[in-house]
């Protein structure tokens, strides 16, 4: 009987993947645990080991081809004894397309409440009226987006233009008369990807109408008005799966996440005294940044306030035993947070080896899921590009993020009222208001100085 190998989920919040090279192909024999491909996610290149042992039948999904679904058929093995030319492929599943085409029937001829069910308790209101029956006396007028529609040109009987609640839920997003379009779906009924590929003149909004919206209403389409900017006055690079990852995970955490910012001004002056005396002391081949030394006056003031080091869930507030510092690495089209585990147990020198490794696989884009996903707090540092003060939105589901500007020399007030110069830094502490109080992260905040402006602290 033929083993059919499916798209693994490389990561517990992986949906899809690129396909980015076999490394088999038909008639090649393969044992549990040879490489057979590479797996592109939207952070990482990873190797897909054989599960089973075999021949390659059938490679039913192409190297390079994108929005990969996880638990789609990708390839067939042929048993031993079986003929690989008489193995067939599996009727569905086998790809992306007839996989997302399946969904999406699915999702056309369910009721809207169900389309949309689950999504947002603060989602705006849907359109959930019944269609009118019959229009009594003059025309009634309804609002869509800018777009004024009158309910009897809805219809009844014959007249009645038959829509899915998904296809209304879009054209009245872009403004787009229903009248004027011819449905594909079953009986003529207009269905979403009618309204995604109106033409222009159809649709208010313009060059790129195609561009898919999101059902629940809540992300209006982002698109170019081909009146306003020429098709050919600027060139269009589409998104690759770690740009659309962080647009959709940042949008979705600005918008549901209640943000609200702490800011303060650090002293560095003992910070940078104790980093040249300890890098002059290590051995050869070890050197402390301000970073990990930041990571770890991090980790302490998350243990010192234990309130802070917790995530938001439906279930309720979860409180993490151990403090997982994730840290913003920039990399080639985009941004990834590889975590350092356990910070508040591990000394500077295995930080900052730690963090030098993750960071140089990052840019690789070598890491595996376990190694950027899990962390209970973030920092973002900016400093090295003369940033002096900025706020980060939340890495959900974590509850903080803190954001690290630039130090400088500054006059500031001594013990004494004198002023003098010093290194100060602006630090930014973006807080989930349903899990930290105003409080709670100004003690965090306070932990957090008394670390880094008394950097012996850190050794007791």
């Amino acid at each position: 009987m033929a083993i059919n190998i499916t798209m693994p989920a490389l990561s517990p919040t992986m949906e899809e993947g690129t396909l980015a090279k076999w490394l088999v192909k038909p008639g090649d024999t393969v044992s549990s645990g040879d490489i057979i491909a590479e797996i592109e996610t939207d952070k990482a290149t990873m190797e897909v080991e054989a599960v089973d042992e075999g021949t390659v039948a059938q490679l039913l999904v192409d190297a390079g081809t994108e929005g990969v679904k996880v638990n789609a058929v990708i390839a067939v093995l042929a048993e031993e004894g079986e003929d690989p030319g008489k193995v067939e492929a599996p009727k569905e599943g086998t790809g992306t397309k007839a996989g997302s085409k399946k969904e999406e029937a699915k999702a056309e001829n369910k009721p809207e409440a169900d389309a949309v069910s689950k999504k947002t308790a603060s989602a705006p209101e849907a359109d959930t009226s019944p269609e009118p029956r019959e229009a009594q006396g003059k025309d009634v007028v309804k609002e869509l987006g800018s777009t004024p529609m009158k309910l009897a040109d809805v219809g009844s009987g014959e007249d009645r233009i038959k829509a899915s609640p998904l296809a209304r839920r879009i054209a009245k997003l872009r403004g787009i008369d229903l009248s004027s379009l011819k449905g594909s779906g079953p009986k003529g009924r207009i269905v979403k990807k009618d309204v995604e590929s109106a033409q222009p003149g159809q649709s208010a909004t313009g060059a790129g109408a195609a561009t898919s919206a999101s059902p629940d209403g809540l992300i209006l389409p982002q698109v170019l008005d081909d009146r306003i900017y020429a098709p050919d006055s600027y060139e269009l690079k589409p998104l690759d799966g770690m740009r659309r990852t962080v647009a959709k995970r940042l949008t979705t955490s600005f918008m549901q996440v209640p943000h609200f910012p702490l800011n303060v001004d650090i002293k560095l002056d003992k910070l940078l005294s104790a980093r040249a005396g300890i890098n002059e002391a290590a051995p050869e081949g070890v050197k402390i940044s301000v970073n990990d030394m930041l990571i770890k006056a991090s980790a302490l003031a998350l243990m010192a306030e234990p309130d802070c080091n917790a995530s938001y869930s439906d279930k309720g507030i979860a409180y993490h035993k151990s403090a997982h510092i994730s840290v913003a690495v920039a990399i080639e089209g985009g941004l990834i947070t590889p975590v350092i585990f356990d910070a508040q147990t591990k000394g500077l020198a295995t930080i900052a080896a730690e963090m030098k490794d993750l960071a140089a696989r990052a840019r690789e884009r070598k890491l595996k899921p376990q190694e950027y996903s899990g962390g209970t707090f973030s920092i973002s540092n900016l400093g090295m590009f003369g940033i002096k003060s900025f706020g980060s939105i939340i890495n959900q589901p974590e509850g903080m993020i803190l954001s690290v500007g630039a130090g400088d020399k500054r006059p500031v007030v001594n013990e004494k009222n004198e002023i003098v110069p010093a290194t100060v830094m602006t630090v930014t502490l973006s807080c989930d208001h349903r899990v930290i109080g105003g409080a709670e992260g100004a003690r965090w905040l306070n932990a957090f100085k008394r670390y880094v402006e008394r950097p012996e602290s850190m050794l007791l």
